[in-house]
């Protein structure tokens, strides 16, 4: 994280900014890597407490999904900073649309699993009565 510039005050904001960046991608490691872990530490808890393997399975995934797209839209988050603060070129900032791209689709994608619907198709209410 060593940028040169005519000001040590630029500088040394373009190494927080930096330093920022890869603090958001380091948190998105860290939602991910937690968030598996919580939701299969749930998921064989509820399938112990119910004692039928499996049981817990939907609400596992909808959880690892909910978690993946957290992390997801924080990469998203870490990529755009970086991009639009330290590294305004044409090639990095085509480099970013296509990550970002890449990602809304696996965050749509993701979002379709959750759901269980496309997102044209209005959400199912239970209606007693």
């Amino acid at each position: 994280m060593n940028h040169e510039t005519e000001s040590h005050l630029i500088d040394r904001l373009l190494d927080a900014v930096e330093y920022f960046a890869v603090a958001l991608e380091l948190l998105a490691v860290c939602v991910v890597v937690v968030g598996v872990l919580y939701s299969t530490f749930n998921f064989l808890h509820q399938d112990r407490a119910l004692g039928k393997l499996g049981a817990g399975y939907q609400p596992y995934r909808v959880n690892l999904g909910r978690t993946l797209l957290l992390g997801l839209e924080i990469l998203v988050a870490a990529d755009i900073v970086r991009t639009v603060a330290l590294d305004q070129t044409l090639e990095n900032v085509a480099i970013l649309g296509f990550l970002v791209v890449i990602r809304t689709f696996l965050s749509w994608s993701l979002e379709v699993e959750i759901e269980n619907r496309w997102p044209w198709h209005p959400r199912k209410t239970s209606q007693s009565g």
